[in-house]
């Protein structure tokens, strides 16, 4: 049987384990970032979050530690608007990146912080991976093809971490599926495994988990 382009991510037992021993360790909140001579040093590995505004990327930040109040959630899409850095044991960052797209927040305030989020993602030399989070619901939209023509440009891995898997019907499910690989296939930054999680049912979390761990 011939292997689906972007399959959904798996690992073999020994990987989880070791993600999940490395977050069950210390996650911490380092710092809010609003500037890039804030950023704290690029003295460690870093994976970053980016999504759209209200896709869930705190939530899942959250249920990766397993700690509810870690990175702050909100149900008001923009509220986010620092590039948010967590410190995962003493050898790696997680950072929360601002949502983009629509936000509850003035034109010039959102401006402000999709060029520090331009300027992270091309200047930061110790970033591995940048996880691009896609509603499972709706699929890619237009402005996460803006985000993923940026991570192109800026030659930085990413991989599609589809969210609210739980909230899909099976057979929906696939047709998101076909839709995003389809999308996927037009970006040579992108990683060539998707994950599928829900933060609420905890889906997909230790494979994410083994994901960071396993990063050199």
């Amino acid at each position: 049987m011939m292997q689906l382009p972007f399959p959904i991510a798996t690992f073999e037992p020994s990987d989880l384990e070791t993600g999940r021993i490395l977050f069950a360790g210390e996650t911490d909140f380092l710092k809010g970032v609003v500037a890039m001579d804030g950023m704290p040093p690029a003295d460690r590995l870093e994976v970053c979050f980016a999504g759209r505004s209200n896709v869930g990327k705190s939530t899942l930040i959250n249920a990766l530690a397993g700690r509810k109040g870690l990175a702050r959630a909100s149900n008001t899409p923009g509220r986010t608007q620092e590039i948010n850095f967590f410190t995962l044991g003493e050898e790696r960052y997680l950072v929360d990146l601002p949502g983009y797209g629509f936000a509850n927040a003035p034109v010039k305030v959102v401006e402000k912080w999709q060029r520090l989020l331009k300027s992270y993602l091309a200047g930061r030399q110790n970033l591995r991976r940048a996880f691009v989070l896609i509603d499972a619901r709706h699929g890619v939209k237009s402005v996460d093809e803006e985000i993923m023509n940026l991570l192109d440009t800026t030659a930085v891995t990413f991989q599609v971490v589809l969210t609210k898997a739980d909230k899909v019907k099976l057979v929906d499910r696939e047709t998101v599926l076909t839709q995003v690989r389809s999308a996927l296939s037009k970006h040579p930054a992108a990683f060539p495994e998707i994950v599928l999680t829900s933060s609420e049912k905890g889906d997909g979390i230790d494979t994410l988990r083994a994901i960071i761990a396993t990063l050199t």
